[in-house]
Parts: C-alpha cells; structure tokens; sequence
C-alpha cells in the first residue's frame, strides 16, 4: 500500500507543514480507501464526505497562506461512536439514539478539533461499548480486516479496524477493559490506555468512577503518541485530572531497553489464556529478551481481580444505564441489560467489600513496581473469533465465568489504575495479528510509551513488525 493514507500520520503531518503534501490530496485518498474497503469492513459507520473536502481545503488555504498550524492540521480523525459530534449522527451503537444529531462536540471532540484535525467519521462500535464485539442493531457488525469473518473485538473495534485499512491515519478509542487495547491486537495497530485524568472526562455520567478512559490510536506507537498530545488537558470538572497531562515531551524518545525492568508474564497469574496464545507469547519474549538487561517471569499479585471487576463493572452500570434499561429495555442489546441487571443484585454489603479489595490490590501492584518499570503480556487471551459470536464463553476447555472473563488480561491491569499501551507483534499461530501489552502503574505513561516506541522499533524489519491486511 503507497497511497497518501497509507502514510503514518506523523509522515503526513510533516509533509502537510512543508508544502509537500496537500490535506485535500490526503483525505480524497482516505475517502478513496473507505470507498473500497467500507462496504466488507463497516468500520465507518457516519460520515460526510463533503464537510471532510470542505475541511480539507480550509486547511490547504491556511498552510498555503503560511498560518500557524495546529498538532494535527489536515489529519483526517475517526471518532468513535460513544463521542457527540457537533452536526453529525452520534448514535453510541444504540437504537434509542439511532437519529441523535448533537449540536456541539464533547470535549474531548472539541480538543481534537482545535487540534487541527479533519473531523469527518464516526466509528462503530457495540452498543454503549458493552462488549468486545463490534455489533450493534443499528449498523451492523464490524469485521476483522485481516479476515472478514472474524471479528476486530470491541469496543473500539471501527476505530481498530479502520487504520489497518487506511482509511484514516488516527482515530480515537477508549477503554474500560480493554475496549481499545483488545482491538489493537486483533487488527495490527497501537492502542494507548492512559492513567485515569490524563486524558479528562469531564462529560463521563460520574465522575468519581475511573475505569473508563479516552485514549489514542494509531498505526505507530509515534502516530498515537501525536494524537495523545491533542488529547492531553487539565481540566478541573474531572476529578482525576492533574497537571501531569503537562509534563508530556513534544518528542516522544525510545526507551532504552537494557536499562528497562521488565517483567514479562503469560497470563498476570490468574487469566484465562489460550494455550497457543501462550506459546505465541514465549516465543516473542525469548526473540525480544537480549534486548532486555534482567528480564524476568513475574506478575503483580492480581488475586481477586475477577470479583472486583464485576463488582465495579456493575456498579458502573447501574450508574449509567438503569433508567435506559427501565424505560427502553426492547431497545437495548444483550450485554448493556445483563451488566445493569448484575449490578442491580449488588448488595451494599458486596460493594463495600469491592471497594476495600480494589484498594487492596491497587496497593499490591503498587509495591510491585517497586523493582520492575512495566510488565509485558499478551494484549488478547485468544486469536480473533468469527464476528457473529458475541464473546469468548470457554477457553482452554474451560467455561468462562462471564462473557467478560476472558478479557481478564485487559481489566486486571484496569482495576490496578495501570496505564498500557498495546503495539502489534507479528502474527499469531492462525496467521492474525497478535499484540503484545505494556503497562505500567498509574503515572508512568511516559515511560510506558517509551518502552512501546523501543519495542516497536526493535521489531522493524523482522517477522514481529506490525502486519498490513491485504486490500481486497
């Protein structure tokens, strides 16, 4: 692939700025690329076209004129569909809002639009994003685009999806457990979980839950480091956020490696994880280890992770989506009821016990890194799974607990406050993409990207880079 949006978009932001590259030039070739791939992904769910060729020539008029241009001038940007867009059908996968036209952008929106990027796509996701699937009754579902019958997981799955075609060279995602970080592996791209304030949200229903965070996608680890600095803000209507969204360099430089504690665990000591998948992983460790100065196998103590995710995941979504499921339940998809309906048979007395217990893990990873900067891991438990199969229900012969167990390797690292980021690694034993995950403890995302951007690089030239689907 050698068209314009096939360009990082680092690549292309420079090019933009030098003159040699004009934004109406890179999203007629975007717009060329979801013209030949939309129809069998259905990544792109809402889009407009012209307001994107309409942008795109404001945009080549204020390089041209020699204007100062924003972070991601001339970048055409996906938005995923749990994001309001201001004139534009934001849905959040759901039949209840299946003809909502916002009259402004959210705030995270609005950040990636002063930053100069094209705004001109929504991408699908599962209803609500409850789920690992991408599918939902107002779109559709959305396919893996290394293989069309498999799934690109969720809930950032459109966003996921759509880089690895092309058809945009960023896309937001966000993350509760695992919904950008679990797509990224499927499809071969980078997905950043940042620590709970980095990126604000300021617009979450309660802003004293932390699990669900924005973050960045992209094709490189540089790509999502570009857009995560358009996303970085302090803003004093959201809780967690701090003045350490500040601290973040304009130049994103490589770890070095040999100086890096690492730790690198299969499966965190208490996730499901597919046998293959394992094998997958020890091979890519023993490749990557003389990178390492004293790598090692070793995990924070998760023990007890499973009952506090579902605890806090029920709670959640009480918080948020009771009244939909009073007043809308023919409307709603499976997972938004049956999560709402979990926490509901909550008693205070197990709310209570979940919240001492995630302290008392969050402090056990803590003193973890103590002696190790990041732990390395699998970013997915299986290899993708074919798009009409709604989760993961037995791995290894063994039944899944819930239909969100297998995304253990996700939410443990969630229920810790951990910051991961997510880079593709080759491909896995069926020939799809695999995904390695590095996270570290709440704070140390620079680091954390540090460690990703070396790997990334360390992996260049080998059979571990990053996979392209074949179009067509």
């Amino acid at each position: 692939m050698t068209e314009p949006c096939d360009l990082t978009a680092v690549a292309a932001r420079r090019l933009i700025g030098a003159k040699k590259l004009s934004p109406v030039e890179l999203m007629a070739s975007c717009l060329e690329r979801i013209a030949t791939t939309n129809g069998v992904s259905n990544a792109v769910v809402v889009m407009d076209a012209a307001l994107g060729k309409k942008q795109a020539k404001i945009a080549e008029k204020q390089v041209m004129r020699g204007d100062a241009l924003g972070l991601l001038h001339g970048l055409p940007a996906g938005i995923k569909d749990l994001n309001p867009v201001a004139g534009m059908r934001s849905t959040w996968g759901s039949l209840i809002f299946k003809d909502h036209v916002p009259e402004a952008d959210d705030e995270l929106v609005g950040r990636v639009r002063a930053a100069g990027a094209n705004i001109f796509a929504k991408t699908n996701v599962p209803e609500f994003g409850a789920g690992a699937n991408t599918r939902n009754r107002v779109f559709g579902a959305t396919t893996n685009p290394f293989d069309h019958k498999l799934t690109p997981a969720g809930s950032s799955g459109g966003a996921a999806a759509a880089l690895a075609l092309g058809q945009m060279p960023i896309a937001t995602g966000s993350d509760y457990g695992g919904s950008l970080r679990t797509p990224a592996a499927f499809c071969g791209v980078v997905g950043f979980r940042p620590s709970p304030g980095i990126v604000p949200s300021p617009d979450r229903v309660a802003g004293l839950i932390p699990w669900g965070v924005n973050g960045p996608m992209g094709r490189t680890v540089e790509d999502t480091y570009l857009l995560l600095q358009a996303m970085l803000d302090v803003d004093p209507a959201d809780p967690f956020s701090s003045s350490d969204a500040l601290d973040f360099p304009d130049t994103l430089e490589p770890a070095d490696l040999s100086s890096v504690r690492v730790a690198f665990s299969p499966d965190l000591g208490v996730c499901a994880i597919d046998k293959d998948i394992a094998k997958v992983f020890r091979s890519r460790v023993k490749a990557l280890a003389a990178y390492f100065g004293q790598p090692d196998e070793a995990s924070p103590d998760f023990s007890g992770v499973h009952e506090v995710f579902e605890v806090h995941r029920g709670l959640s979504f009480v918080t948020a989506h009771q009244d939909k499921v009073a007043k809308h339940r023919k409307l709603l998809d499976r997972n938004v009821t049956d999560n709402v309906e979990r926490g509901l048979k909550l008693t205070v007395d197990e709310i209570g016990r979940g919240f001492v217990a995630q302290h008392t893990l969050y402090k056990r990873v803590l003193s973890f890194f103590d002696d190790v900067d990041v732990v390395i891991c699998p970013a997915a438990s299986v290899s993708p799974f074919p798009h009409e199969q709604l989760f993961v229900d037995e791995i290894n012969g063994v039944k899944m607990a819930t239909y969100m167990t297998w995304l253990a390797i996700a939410y443990a690292p969630t229920m810790a406050l951990c910051c991961s980021a997510v880079v593709p690694c080759g491909l896995d034993h069926k020939g799809m993409p695999f995904g390695l995950q590095i996270f570290g403890p709440k704070g140390s995302d620079l680091q954390v990207l540090q460690v990703a951007l070396a790997l990334e690089q360390a992996m260049v030239g080998t059979d571990m880079a990053r996979p392209v689907p074949k179009l067509g």
